[in-house]
């Protein structure tokens, strides 16, 4: 992978000329994405982060911190210990560059279980990561692996069952080879395009069985304006 997110990311951090990053998807078009939004403070976050962010409690860890702007906030103003990772270098120099104290590069999966948290954040779609559905299970096993025993993941995602055609009885046409939610992502900056990599997105019903099945408790906290939610899932 070029890490173009990573790129972008610490491009905008260093006044490097950062430009728009293009995504797309296989279910959508080409969109232009502003890499400042990613810089966002607090009061500039959706009212599910916002969430999310008054909720977590303890040591935290922020899986797919991007550039840190969560963990920052938790840093600053809610004084909590935070631990934040990504998988891409670029973007994990330029939390360091906006002062983040513990930030590194990893993969979840590869996380030692002997270091637990009480709050594990996975938000801007944080299902994003399993990838598919057939993955879910594996990281909902090693998420849940990293909590102390009263901790708690704080997730969010969206349906995507608006983003298909419904047919004159009201019925989705959605593909029949699979689940609606997973995408295949496509990331271009500054000429380059990146290679494409899975993407999920999961509705709550299907995240919340995905959880029962896993052994974990599924709470809706709180739902957005457009088919968003934010989830949290305990022991």
């Amino acid at each position: 992978m070029k890490d173009l997110f990573g790129k972008a990311i610490l491009d905008y951090q260093t006044k490097d000329a950062p430009e728009d990053l293009i995504t797309e998807t296989s279910i959508s078009e080409a969109d232009e994405m502003s890499v400042s939004y990613l810089f966002r403070t607090y009061n500039e976050m959706p009212k599910l982060e916002q969430k999310a962010l008054q909720l977590a409690k303890g040591s935290v860890l922020d899986v797919g911190c991007g550039a840190g702007s969560h963990a920052l906030a938790l840093q600053n103003e809610r004084n909590l210990e935070v631990t934040a990772i990504d998988i891409s270098e670029n973007a994990v120099r330029a939390c360091q560059l906006r002062g983040i104290q513990n930030v590194k590069v990893a993969n979840i999966l590869d996380l030692d279980e002997e270091n637990k948290f009480d709050t594990i954040l996975l938000l801007m779609n944080g299902t994003g990561i399993f990838g598919t559905l057939k993955e879910t299970d594996t990281y909902l096993q090693k998420l849940k692996s990293l909590l102390h025993e009263n901790g708690q993941i704080l997730i969010d995602s969206s349906d995507l069952i608006y983003m298909y055609d419904q047919d004159e009885d009201g019925a989705y046409c959605i593909p029949a080879d699979g689940y609606y939610g997973e995408l295949t992502f496509t990331l271009q900056y500054k000429g380059e395009t990146e290679d494409t990599f899975p993407w999920l997105y999961m509705d709550y019903n299907t995240l919340q069985n995905a959880a029962i099945a896993n052994g974990l408790n599924c709470e809706l906290v709180l739902e957005g304006d457009h088919f968003d939610y934010l989830a949290k899932l305990s022991l």
